[in-house]
């Protein structure tokens, strides 16, 4: 009797053992996935989600503490942002052998994602997994070589979610130089607006310091700029805060970029701004893989005077939302934004 009870006590054991390493395994698992997750772009680099853990699947929620009431009071940005981080989970997870099920769903204030995932051996890994690591948003002047219209063709193969479309427009064409123009009136009335500029300092971090103790918002030296203590920069910086200034800077980098790239929705609510964060990511992350780099110029989609005449003007996109506005070309790598560390974004149950 002692013996069997001896043997009995063993395969406990080594069960309970072999559950704990699958678990640990797994909470790693999950893990990288989030690591993957954060690395996705949002506006002024706000980083504004939250990730809940449970037994399999993972929740990605909006962090609504970090909403720009001014340049994204009606939140379509942040859940743009919201969608890229959901897109490098989705990728994340074929690397780690996880099919990814994301379910946009509603709490009482606000929407998320709701991310069920089974581990299979069958799973193959995105092609797009290794280019998360090396996407960046270029805002520097580009080299002003044109991107073949092959290379468009695979960039358009960058298969947008349901409802959601791209729209490439080539450098010295009447619709790009329309949009450069769009993109100027934007910096017109963006620039006069002392909220708007107030904010966006707020974002914006001057020297390596500054970024690495904050680990979010707009890192000057990512732009080009060189790193400066706070109290030189700012004032500096403010002082180019102007419309005849944005607009001579945005010139040279349009002139220099191959393309205009405008990504729009059949509707406007926040599903389907998940669903363009989805898409963009896609797209931005298929450009990484190809050599191609980005940045935005998202004036014309932020106020609602100007996405009105593009909706209404613009006979192509057929009446649907413009969302999201990136010019594309070739440039040299930037360095890189910096990121909160992953265990501030984790929403823990104790």
């Amino acid at each position: 009797m002692k013996s069997i009870i001896k043997t009995l006590f063993i395969m406990a054991s080594i069960l309970t053992c072999g559950n704990a390493g699958m678990e640990a395994q797994q909470n790693n698992a999950f893990t990288n996935m989030i690591a993957a997750a954060i690395k996705a772009p949002s506006g002024h680099n706000t980083q504004p989600w939250k990730f809940k853990i449970e037994n399999n699947y993972i929740d990605v929620l909006p962090d609504l503490s970090a909403t720009l009431n001014v340049v994204d009071g009606d939140r379509r940005e942040l859940y743009i942002s919201l969608g890229t981080a959901v897109e490098n989970l989705c990728i994340a997870a074929t690397h780690e052998g996880y099919t990814a099920q994301p379910e946009i769903l509603k709490d009482s204030s606000f929407y998320y994602v709701h991310i069920p995932l089974s581990h299979s051996g069958d799973v193959r890994e995105s092609p797009l997994y290794a280019s998360i690591a090396k996407r960046q948003t270029n805002r520097s002047v580009y080299e002003r070589r044109i991107i073949t219209p092959d290379t468009i063709a695979l960039l358009q193969q960058a298969t947008p979610e349901k409802g959601v479309h791209f729209y490439f427009y080539a450098n010295g064409t009447e619709t790009f130089n329309w949009l450069a123009n769009e993109i100027y009136k934007g910096n017109g009335i963006q620039m006069s607006n002392p909220k708007f500029k107030e904010e966006l300092l707020n974002w914006m971090r001057f020297n390596k310091g500054q970024a690495e103790k904050e680990g979010n918002g707009l890192y000057t030296s990512a732009m080009g700029a060189p790193s400066l203590p706070s109290a030189i920069a700012k004032p500096i910086v403010k002082s180019f805060l102007n419309p005849k200034a944005q607009n001579k800077s945005d010139k040279k980098k349009i002139e220099s970029s191959s393309h205009l790239m405008l990504i729009t929705a059949d509707n406007n609510d926040q599903e389907s701004w998940i669903a363009i964060g989805r898409s963009l990511e896609r797209l931005v992350l298929t450009t990484t893989k190809l050599g191609i780099v980005n940045a935005y110029e998202n004036q014309p989609c932020e106020l609602n005077i100007l996405s009105e005449e593009l909706r209404s003007q613009m006979k192509d996109i057929h009446n649907e939302y413009p969302d999201m506005l990136l010019r594309l070309g070739y440039s040299k790598p930037m360095p890189y934004s910096h990121r909160r560390n992953i265990d501030s974004f984790i929403i823990t149950n104790k």
